[in-house]
């Protein structure tokens, strides 16, 4: 559906872009007509809506606050075509998520599966990124559902649901010390080289405290965004990985990787959520999904 004025797609392109010329590559509209536009609304507004830098344009206080109209209206737009489609007895997509990397291998397939099923007409885009990417994605309108780890509490943000899981030593089945319970980070920084992640995952910030106790810096033998390749290198006996047992499913089920959980000295928890953008009406498959992500998290 395209019921909205050309203007609002022009301004939240400018604002993707941070330039005119390149909104007007993205949307095949020559640039003097975008600039039209964009000087048009910002007489009908009274104020400017960007600031004009020498390295591109950047959104005024005013056109933040417009900026989080334009979402309301275009995830507004898309809920309506929903409910449409559902008035003529269809499914309509697309649904837009975003999720963290390690919740590809189980959980969102085991789900995604579900609500094929379910809803057949359906199309779902996912995209991937850290805990952070996630949240911001949806708060800005581009996801309808976000899926993250230890996300902060947030006006902009609803949590649909909240599972807190112990963060653990990600280790060969074979490794000295995969029959333990629990282990501390210094017993694994003494036993292998570790596996650690960038600051771009919200894990770095759980582990961060950790490291600054170790009396000296520990053995890394790799600092990776990716958690798939952390486990494979874990699997390979070549070190010690951590992260919850999200993405692990597979591996543990298969007797190749044993998850343990880390104590320092209390259990170390990250937090998973379903998280939607606050105050705004949930389009019927964007509910659907919901409730089939907090079936499984709480179930």
């Amino acid at each position: 559906m395209h019921i909205h004025a050309r203007v609002l797609k022009s301004f939240d392109m400018i604002r993707r872009c941070g330039s005119i010329r390149e909104a007007s590559r993205h949307l095949h509209i020559a640039s003097s007509a975008i600039n039209r536009q964009l000087l048009q609304l910002e007489d009908t507004l009274g104020t400017p809506l960007f600031e004009r830098l020498p390295q591109g344009l950047v959104l005024t206080a005013a056109g933040e606050a417009f900026a989080r109209h334009v979402q309301n209206v275009f995830q507004d737009e898309r809920r309506l075509s929903q409910e449409l489609g559902q008035l003529q007895g269809l499914q309509r997509g697309p649904l837009h998520v975003m999720a963290v990397e390690g919740l590809c291998s189980d959980l969102l397939p085991r789900v995604l599966a579900q609500l094929y099923r379910r809803h057949p007409g359906l199309s779902v885009q996912l995209h991937t990124g850290g805990s952070a990417a996630t949240a911001e994605a949806v708060r800005t309108g581009d996801a309808d559902i976000g899926l993250g780890f230890s996300i902060a509490a947030d006006d902009e943000l609803q949590a649909c649901c909240l599972r807190r899981d112990p963060i653990g030593a990600v280790l060969s089945q074979d490794h000295a010390l995969a029959d333990r319970a629990t282990l501390s980070l210094a017993e694994c920084a003494q036993a292998s080289p570790l596996i650690l992640p960038l600051p771009s995952l919200s894990l770095h910030a759980l582990l961060a405290p950790l490291l600054c106790r170790l009396p000296e810096r520990p053995p890394v033998l790799l600092e990776t965004a990716s958690l798939d390749l952390a486990k494979r290198m874990a699997q390979q006996g070549l070190g010690i990985a951590f992260q919850s047992r999200w993405g692990l499913e597979q591996e543990i089920a298969q007797r190749q990787l044993v998850h343990v959980p880390l104590h320092s000295p209390a259990p170390v928890w990250c937090e998973l959520g379903v998280y939607v953008r606050a105050r705004r009406s949930l389009p019927p498959a964007v509910t659907a999904l919901v409730h089939l992500l907090m079936a499984e998290l709480v179930g």
